[in-house]
């Protein structure tokens, strides 16, 4: 069943292409301060496109949010919600006691008084808004867009200081080696490892970081989200879970080529790696186990293993697995009961949760939550935050986590490696 797209006052539609909605989307988060999703790159990607503004409400969830606070403020009233839950509210659902310092915020929704929407399959932007000022913004974005405008703005202030990581070479492969004695002790079977990469920026323009980001390396799951004292800017591969009409599908990225020069058989030798399919495999079982008791019996399947795509510098193998949502269930039971994702914690999770949290000295915050947008108790889309970018207004602070998976024949040297290449668009930013 469709969901309407609003029952704002003012709405509309017009024929539009990708570029177009993306040139759209920038007019209105450097006027209007919009939030924004942007399908783009290659493989998976947003099913709809988004910018809205003007929000309406608002809920900063902490750890006395429930899942029915949640489900109140979604559901309640139609029209879109965005936002992102991080990863520390899955560790609190989990009931996973976090040993180090949780100052991060643990997630922040909204809903807003003006939207455009993107259908990339029919070619159309739907907009809609509750004002007429509101409507004459879109307008005006909407003829800006068609002048094919530049830039969005100049790019931040450079940093005041060196790029900092929580864990440097030397502690990333100790904990990579002190993972792979519990991998043989038998506690774990795959373990994801990150390290937060820091550094002090007097001020940013996330319009400006976003678009940068973005065209640097573009993927599907592109986000700028702006709450009060923070901007999130994220170009994730990932999907974490989908619902449309009832219809669920996860992807799931483990597998990971870092390449300077691409060729055909770089593919065929992802595919072919024993410790790459090795952790696709662990975490598409996984992750089957986490849908499975929100779906109807035996709709749970892998459609399609080890598919591959391409991100800048970077080949993924990732898969498909889906099944149909329970009539008694919605997405909010699914999304919160899965969270943090499989592919960025490990299996066992809850094993895998208690690990990373000895092993990381750093709050994961934004970095390995979700980014999502929610219109209906079964229409959802979600992204996992990877490749993505915070600033954080009180400490004039920009972070940047990557991590990789570690499995029982990983070597640490090349899992550093791996993950300072996923960091590469943030630390060539640093530099330039």
């Amino acid at each position: 069943m469709a969901v309407p797209l609003s029952t704002a006052p003012f709405a509309s539609s017009v024929c539009a292409d990708a570029a177009r909605f993306a040139r759209v989307a920038g007019c209105l988060a450097r006027r209007c301060d919009a939030d924004v999703l942007l399908p783009g790159g290659s493989g998976p990607a947003w099913s709809a496109g988004w910018a809205a503004f003007a929000p309406t409400d608002e809920l900063e969830v902490t750890a006395a949010t429930t899942p029915d606070d949640l489900k109140h403020f979604a559901f309640d009233k139609p029209g879109l919600v965005l936002g992102f839950l991080g990863y520390g509210f899955g560790l609190h659902l989990r009931g996973v006691r976090s040993v180090g310092s949780t100052r991060e915020r643990l997630g922040h929704l909204r809903r807003y008084a003006a939207s455009v929407r993107f259908d990339p399959v029919a070619g159309r932007l739907e907009w809609s808004a509750d004002e007429p000022a509101l409507a004459a913004e879109v307008q005006r974005a909407l003829a800006q867009a068609d002048q094919r405008t530049g830039p969005l703005g100049p790019l931040l202030q450079g940093p005041t200081g060196p790029v900092t990581a929580s864990l440097g070479r030397e502690a990333y492969e100790a904990a990579v080696a002190e993972t792979l004695a519990h991998i043989r002790a038998g506690d774990v079977y795959q373990l994801n490892l990150s390290t937060l990469l820091r550094m002090p920026v007097p001020a940013v323009d996330p319009a400006a970081l976003f678009q940068h980001l973005t065209r640097q390396r573009p993927a599907g799951f592109q986000a700028l989200y702006r709450p009060p004292g923070m901007a999130v800017v994220s170009s994730s591969p990932e999907r974490f879970l989908q619902v449309r009409d009832g219809r669920v599908l996860t992807q799931p990225i483990k597998g990971t080529l870092a390449f300077e020069r691409f060729a055909a058989g770089l593919v065929e030798r992802l595919r072919d790696s024993p410790k790459e399919d090795a952790e696709l495999s662990m975490i598409v079982d996984l992750l089957r186990n986490d849908l499975s008791p929100h779906c109807t019996y035996g709709s749970v399947k892998v459609e399609r293993h080890k598919a591959w795509f391409r991100v800048g510098h970077l080949l993924h193998l990732y898969s498909d697995v889906v099944g149909e949502l329970r009539p008694d269930r919605d997405a909010l039971d699914l999304l919160l009961d899965a969270l943090p994702g499989g592919s960025v914690t490990g299996c066992p999770k809850s094993t895998a949760l208690e690990l990373i949290d000895a092993l990381e000295p750093h709050d994961r915050g934004v970095y390995c939550g979700t980014v999502l947008a929610l219109r209906g108790p079964r229409e959802l889309d979600s992204s996992v935050a990877i490749r993505t970018a915070v600033w954080h207004e009180d400490r004039r602070e920009l972070s940047y986590g990557a991590g990789s998976g570690i499995v029982v024949d990983s070597d640490p040297a090349r899992e550093y490696l791996e993950t300072m290449a996923k960091a590469r668009p943030f630390l060539q930013w640093a530099k330039r």
